[in-house]
């Protein structure tokens, strides 16, 4: 990941197109550098063509009168003259083209050279990282460049193009940096006295703020070698000056400058940030200091990169980020890690043919195409009929219980004129779960830590029976309102296996199915003669209560009570209303859905599906906030009249922003590539008993439980002393620590898994982008500690995480 000195100043030289004088202009500023700075290091990571040719020979050649300061290196060298990726391929083969570097192990072997450059001296050093061809030319792998450097994040300069069509090739390889994040601090390129490029790219980059500096053109390449040497000899002394002014100077004294204003920037931001901010779900008594502020400076696929500058142990040659894996997936939005380049571009392309548009009557393809996905193949196959878009999952929520209640309403009173008492209709649902922060959303909860002074628990919650692993056994743990009626002594019952805790369609005929059965319908009798409301939803979080405590629910009681509510009769049957029964039933899928549990939907799961749902966060990978609630047509036919007051009257100022429908789009056709992933198919095998056949998800109602994370490794964990209990599904993984002052107030999850936090170097970080010590940035809800992957976290990485919360764990014991 992204490397920052005190003492060491690194750009890395990108060039608009081939042929642009890339190495004749860093071999300037390397040679200005010398002046100034106490070493200079030049790195050509990738070198193709003769050795004489090779442009670190150059660079040493032409370094000046301060040479004996600068040191050059080139990391992969070939021999054939072509571009990167075939002259790896061809060293290494026919029939080896597993032996082709990879890209984490070409980063990694840069970042190395990078942090011993900085090992090599505590004066001010200078390091220049020139890059091959254009922006987009491709690294050994196959992979652009962009792609492949932006894991170490460095500020860069952009070698612009002097000749005819050079303005649009500068601007566009600008805009392609800025796309993926990248810091310009400078772009240079040569000066032309007939077409003058840069006359025009320092005023177009004027409100950009971008510094544009041009230098004189070298002579022509003189046929004999010996004057073609003095030639460039001589230009190099009259752009590089020994009196140390001129352009160059110009451009040292800038890049210098944009170095010390991000380290002052970054220096500065905890106390900004304390005097400024109000984060949410934090005490801030608890964080006054300035150490307590996690200042995050860029993130990369699972990877953060913060700042430690204020760390009493880091010297000049330490880097001031440090690398921290995304334990929580960012509050369980990230999908596709951080900054994924296709989602960029996908938000780019709607922001450029859209920005936001009015919707209500209206339509732009971005919404319907996702509308339709989500409808036919998607979450909502073979029940949903409309999609309903609002901006997040509270507010998602809130469109699903209006048009529920609505729903219910209509039936329940013979029709919209007589609706007289809805403001007493409640919901039903479990306790532990959270909608949103929202009041509607809250008013669907118990009373708890989440609700507000405005808050009105509206409904009646069960307690539900739970699924975990313990010493390497699955077992449901029920409730002693349901274990009291089967008069067990031991609340805790062990499930035939793992997989069979979620096949709901072979345990409906269990005794323990009938106890479920039998529980729900006597407490709804009773509910209907003493309760102050009347039950108009089901309200679900199916398979896991996210917020609650990582609770996975039995799916056998849920499935019980979604069938138990829709066998209610219905006392007012009315025509266009059927197409539900009992009460509608509303799943929020918010966090589960899109793969998080290793399945596109919890339906297969349930065996059923729900009247409404809701859905957002994998959604859009990550990137952007959207949500859309998915409705039955009975749903929808509940607010079709011809009164407008009948309407959904319900909307937000970026209902179905266009650039969130584009990103979440190109979202969910990457993870339709992902299923059939060799990484995807290998964690299944991992959990499957010698029992099943399958696990192959492409198949319709697919049930099979699987999860990311290493069946041993949950397995050890649920072994150790200090785990009470583990749980896992797709990228989740749950932990429970062994405490005795249980619940969300407890310190037990936080303080005994504090180490996981501290960047150490585990002898396994290889694996890791830039090769580095990292550390463990996730959450905690009281007595439970959470770790969450993205869809696509490479299998090395998540067994280096393993490794790093199994040794935390395992020192606790």
């Amino acid at each position: 990941m992204s490397l920052l000195f005190k003492n060491l100043r690194v750009h890395q030289v990108f060039g608009a197109n081939t042929d642009v004088g890339k190495t004749l202009l860093t071999t300037a500023l390397v040679r200005a550098s010398s002046y100034v700075a106490e070493e200079v290091y030049y790195l050509k990571p990738v070198s193709t063509g003769p050795l004489e040719a090779a442009d670190d020979e150059y660079v040493k050649r032409f370094a000046g009168p301060h040479a004996a300061k600068v040191h050059g290196k080139c990391l992969f060298r070939f021999a054939e003259p072509v571009s990167p990726h075939l002259a790896a391929r061809l060293s290494a083969g026919v029939g080896k083209q597993n032996e082709v570097p990879t890209d984490n192990h070409f980063i990694n072997s840069v970042a190395n050279h990078v942090r011993n450059c900085a090992k090599s001296s505590s004066g001010l050093q200078h390091l220049y990282i020139e890059t091959a061809g254009g922006v987009h030319s491709p690294t050994l792998s196959g992979t652009t460049q962009l792609e492949a450097y932006r894991p170490l994040f460095l500020p860069t300069i952009l070698i612009g193009d002097s000749r005819l069509g050079g303005i649009s090739a500068t601007i566009s390889s600008y805009e392609s940096l800025a796309l993926r994040g990248y810091i310009v601090d400078a772009i240079l390129l040569f000066r032309d006295g007939y077409y003058r490029n840069s006359e025009y790219l320092r005023s177009y980059f004027a409100d950009k703020k971008v510094h544009v500096a041009d230098i004189d053109a070298p002579p022509e390449k003189h046929i004999d070698p010996e004057t073609n040497l003095y030639l460039t000899d001589d230009y190099y002394q009259k752009i590089v000056p020994p009196s140390q002014d001129g352009e160059v100077f110009n451009l040292i004294a800038h890049l210098d400058d944009c170095h010390h204003r991000r380290l002052e920037e970054l220096e500065s931001m905890p106390r900004r940030t304390l005097d400024t901010i109000w984060w949410p779900f934090v005490q801030h008594s608890h964080f006054t200091a300035e150490k307590d502020v996690t200042v995050i400076d860029s993130a990369s696929s699972d990877v953060f990169s913060t700042y430690n500058g204020r760390t009493p142990s880091s010297s000049t040659a330490d880097s001031l980020l440090e690398h921290q894996f995304d334990g929580s997936a960012s509050w369980w939005t990230q999908a596709l890690g951080h900054a994924h380049p296709s989602l960029a571009l996908a938000a780019a392309r709607a922001a450029g043919r859209y920005g936001h548009v009015m919707f209500p009557q209206a339509i732009h393809l971005p919404a319907l195409k996702l509308a339709e996905r989500l409808i036919h193949t998607g979450p909502g196959r073979g029940w949903a009929s409309r999609a309903f878009f609002s901006d997040d999952g509270s507010t998602g929520m809130e469109v699903a219980i209006k048009m529920a209640l609505r729903a219910f309403a209509v039936r329940s009173s013979g029709g919209l004129e007589t609706r007289t008492k809805h403001r007493e209709l409640g919901v039903l649902g479990l306790k532990g779960s959270y909608h949103g922060d929202t009041i509607g959303a809250m008013d669907a909860c118990e009373e708890g830590v989440y609700t507000s002074e405005w808050h009105e628990a509206k409904g009646f919650w069960f307690e539900p029976p739970i699924v975990s692993i313990r010493k390497g056994r699955t077992v449901i743990t029920l409730p002693q309102s349901i274990a009291a009626d089967m008069h067990a002594e031991d609340p805790s019952l062990e499930a035939e296996s793992f997989a069979w805790a979620y096949d709901v369609e072979k345990r409906l005929d269990t005794p323990l199915a009938e106890t479920y059965r039998s529980f729900i319908t006597r407490s709804l009798r009773r509910l209907n003669n003493q309760f102050k409301y009347t039950i108009a939803a089901l309200v679900l979080e199916p398979i896991v209560m996210g917020a609650g405590g990582m609770l996975f629910v039995d799916p056998l009681f849920q499935r019980i009570l979604v069938d138990v509510v829709r066998s209610i009769p219905d006392p007012h049957p009315r025509e266009g209303t059927s197409g539900w029964s009992g009460i509608p039933v509303i799943f929020d899928e918010v966090f589960v859905g899109f793969y998080r549990l290793g399945v596109q939907s919890t339906i297969p799961l349930l065996g059923v599906c729900p009247d409404i749902s809701v859905h957002a966060k994998v959604l859009t990978g990550g990137l952007l906030p959207l949500s859309v609630t998915l409705a039955s047509e009975s749903i929808f036919r509940a607010f079709y009249s011809d009164k407008k007051v009948d309407a959904l009257l319900h909307g937000h100022s970026y209902t179905a922003y266009p650039v969130g429908c584009e990103v979440a789009n190109e979202t969910l056709e990457i993870i339709d590539g992902l299923r059939s992933s060799d990484s995807w198919r290998e964690a299944r095998l991992r959990w499957v008993d010698s029992s099943q056949e399958t696990v192959d998800d492409s198949q319709a109602g697919n049930n099979t439980p699987w999860s990311f994370w290493d069946r041993e490794f949950v397995n050890i964990l649920s072994n150790l002393d200090a785990v009470k209990e583990v749980m896992s599904l797709g990228t989740v993984l749950s932990i429970k620590i062994a405490d005795a002052g249980s619940g969300y107030q407890s310190h037990s999850a936080q303080n005994i898994l504090a180490g996981v936090k501290q960047a150490i170097d585990h002898g396994m970080d290889s694996q890791m982008p830039g090769g580095a010590p990292f550390g463990i940035n996730y959450r905690t809800l009281g007595d439970v500690a959470y770790f969450m992957l993205s869809l696509n976290t490479p299998p090395g990485i998540t067994r280096v995480v393993e490794q790093r919360i199994l040794d935390t764990l395992s020192s606790s014991n």
